[in-house]
């Protein structure tokens, strides 16, 4: 696994930050008096990188108001479980901790994230890791899912989905707000929120502390989450600015290593991280064996409207991490750790106990940018981004059965990996007639990484890419649209796929045709789309030493299917939200070590995924929800080995909400309750495989959150 991580900010990064601030406010001060408004925070700082209901794209938005009564310790990607085309899973078990999703199939590496247009993906890897940034959910206003390549955004290349996340807005109102929750295997989340409102119209300050601890269902699998999250807004006639610093500390047990089927079979929980011998043949566990990382953001986001017609967009962002993962080793050859043997009582010793720290220490910064032109018929976009990565990789030691002549902070190995990543972009959707409106998008990307300690050796690539893309709409009436686009997009390997030998970019080629409709009680989006891919990394269902899946490239594979998702009032009181994909994910002719398996289907790419949401909500105190979620047979290689399957899974959660309104003192009350799993399914949400041997991620049976949100 790769992963990012951080130190604690110096107080200088604040004093910069804030300073920046306040010189922006003054020169915004001194500008205009015009009485042009400035936009919605949803159009000033994602606007750039957000598809509307005329871009011929498939999307879904989640407002922080879908999720708010279930937003009760559980990490990002399970809030999203109930999305089209989206599989999630838990190492832990419950949500808590380190989490995943796929979206058609594809991993979280290749779903480009950004937060208010700025890249969040850790460069190197690829990956997201919200476990950083925990309870991020309760500062987001809303954030929007595209599928397939999507339109042009920031950062990594899109191969299965864009996640942009945009955070909350200023309120013009003092407000506070203590959350509370506590469950299953003893979980406990507080959050405290505050903002000043408005201040002398204009300014406003907010803010979020949050504290989350969880022992996991699987043994040992605890998370101590900490995080943070403070902004200033300036709100002007014209001008918009906002400051933003967040982050998280975590530390979590390992429990990353899944386990077999027979393990699976008898004992559920068993977690093989941390199991050692010790010097008298006992089993044992370290009990540090722990991932510890802390990651701090800072954003400055300045948009100016000029008429009418004309705004622009600039942001300048900086991001440290720095952490390490540390685990007791048994046996390990001196000559690993560059250690010479040493002779004891007259025995040569050249193997150690040992228990050693792998560090990460990084530094991304950088800019984005976007000017926007709007009027009745056109609406034009150009932007870009040019933000740099400074990576370092290193290992240390701490403890020694036999130390040899090391010294404590010797590094064992020290590697380096640097990138540099820019792009432009130019969007165009042009109104032909009052029924037809076109779509173009052309983007330039040039990526720069150097890179040592991989298999490659020393790595110094460069790489070029182009990526168009263009679409039509048509408007039927009010209620119809049909759309067909087609997009392409290039994307580089990342460390580990250096570290495993592959080299090769990949290329994909995205054709969707959709179909929405919407009715005042009826609201339906049915798409179909075919993603032809070159070269595709596609995951081996294997893990290297250190838990990184390892991937390779398939000459040729592809994605078909059709995706339907709606939201249907059946009367005043209750309405439905289901969707359904339906899929075939292949590789073809697929050659592993020079045998031709022909067609098999994509590792981790189930042919079904299906959703429902029952809301029933009498008055406007009680919302009662049956949230249900299956998702069909995976394999966990891609050679359809019967014994390398993970089983479909059917999945049911109630989440129960009752709210108050006291005549004083709070502005409402709100008591929650979560039952996931309700059924007590026994199912594995992921998987991998050692050898010919498949490894599972087990999932907790029925489990509980409940929590009070007293809001003032």
């Amino acid at each position: 696994m790769e992963f990012i991580f951080n130190q604690k900010p110096k107080s200088y990064f604040f004093a910069t930050g804030f300073s920046l601030l306040f010189t922006c406010l003054t020169f915004s001060q001194e500008k205009t008096k015009d009485s042009i408004k400035v936009n919605q925070l949803d159009d000033v700082l994602v606007s750039a990188v957000r598809a509307t209901s005329k871009a011929p794209v498939s999307f879904s938005n989640l407002t922080n108001k879908d999720y708010q009564y279930r937003n009760l310790g559980q990490d990002i990607p399970i809030l999203m479980n109930f999305m089209p085309s989206v599989v999630t899973t838990s190492d832990a078990g419950n949500g808590v901790g380190y989490t995943g999703i796929r979206v058609r199939g594809s991993d979280a590496t290749r779903v480009n994230v950004t937060i208010n247009g700025i890249p969040y993906n850790d460069s190197e890897s690829n990956g997201t890791y919200f476990v950083n940034i925990s309870d991020f959910a309760s500062s987001v206003e809303s954030l929007q899912l595209q599928r397939g390549v999507g339109t042009s955004t920031n950062g990594a290349g899109s191969f299965g989905a864009s996640l942009n996340m945009l955070t909350d807005s200023y309120s013009k109102k003092s407000s506070g707000e203590l959350s509370n929750s506590v469950g299953s295997f003893n979980t406990i989340k507080n959050t405290v929120k505050f903002s000043t409102g408005l201040m002398n119209d204009h300014f406003e300050i907010a803010g979020r502390l949050s504290q989350i601890n969880s022992n996991g269902y699987i043994d040992r699998a605890s998370s101590n989450l900490k995080s943070y999250f403070l902004q200033g807004t300036y709100v002007g006639k014209t001008t918009l600015i906002k400051a933003l610093v967040f982050g998280g500390k975590e530390k979590t047990y390992l429990s990353w290593y899944g386990i077999d089927g027979e393990t699976l079979n008898g004992d559920r929980t068993f977690n093989f991280a941390g199991m050692y011998t010790d010097a008298f043949g006992n089993t044992r566990f370290y009990d540090n064996q722990t991932d510890n990382y802390q990651q701090d953001h800072f954003q400055l986001h300045w948009n100016e409207k000029y008429s009418s017609k004309w705004n622009s967009n600039l942001a300048v962002h900086y991001t440290k991490g720095k952490g390490y993962y540390e685990e007791y080793q048994n046996s390990q050859s001196f000559s690993d750790y560059g250690l010479t043997p040493i002779v004891v009582n007259g025995a040569t010793i050249d193997v150690t106990d040992l228990i050693r720290q792998k560090w990460l220490d990084n530094d991304f910064y950088g800019t984005t940018f976007s000017a926007n032109y709007k009027d009745d018929k056109l609406d034009f976009i150009l932007g870009g981004a040019y933000n740099q990565y400074k990576g370092k990789h290193f290992g240390e030691v701490i403890w020694a059965r036999y130390a040899s002549t090391s010294e404590l902070g010797d590094k064992y190995y020290d590697n380096y990996g640097n990138k540099n990543d820019g792009n432009l972009f130019a969007k165009i959707s042009y109104q032909l007639t009052p029924k037809w409106s076109l779509y173009g998008d052309l983007q330039f990307r040039q990526v720069q990484y150097q890179a040592n300690g991989v298999a490659a050796g020393e790595v110094h690539d460069t790489f070029n890419f182009f990526n168009p893309k263009a679409g039509i709409t048509y408007n039927a009436n009010s209620k119809n649209t049909v759309y067909f686009s087609f997009a392409r997009a290039n994307r580089e390997p990342n460390r580990t796929d250096y570290e495993g030998g592959t080299v090769k970019p990949e290329k994909l080629d995205d054709y969707e045709l959709g179909w929405r409709f919407t009715d005042k009680k009826v609201q339906w989006n049915a798409n179909i789309y075919y993603m032809a891919y070159q070269n595709q990394l596609i995951l081996t269902g294997n893990l290297d030493p250190v838990g990184n899946p390892i991937r390779s490239n398939s000459e040729k594979s592809y994605r078909l299917g059709l995706e339907i998702d709606a939201t249907i009032a059946l009367s005043k009181q209750l309405s439905i939200r289901p969707n359904l994909t339906l899929s075939e994910n292949k590789n073809v002719n697929l050659n592993v070590y020079g045998v031709n398996y022909g067609n098999k289907n994509i590792a981790y790419a189930p042919n079904v995924i299906a959703g429902n949401i029952f809301i029933y909500q009498p008055n406007n105190k009680l919302q009662l929800s049956l949230m249900s979620k299956f998702v069909g047979d995976q394999y966990l290689n891609n050679i359809e080995l019967n014994e390398a399957k993970l089983p479909n899974y059917f999945v049911n959660d109630l989440n129960v909400s009752y709210q108050i309104y006291p005549k004083s003192i709070f502005k409402s009350i709100v008591f929650t309750g979560l039952c996931n799993n309700i059924l007590s399914k026994k199912y594995s949400s992921n998987g991998y495989m050692y050898d010919i041997y498949p490894y599972y991620y087990p999932q907790a049976g029925r489990n509980f959150l409940v929590g009070m949100t007293l809001k003032f």
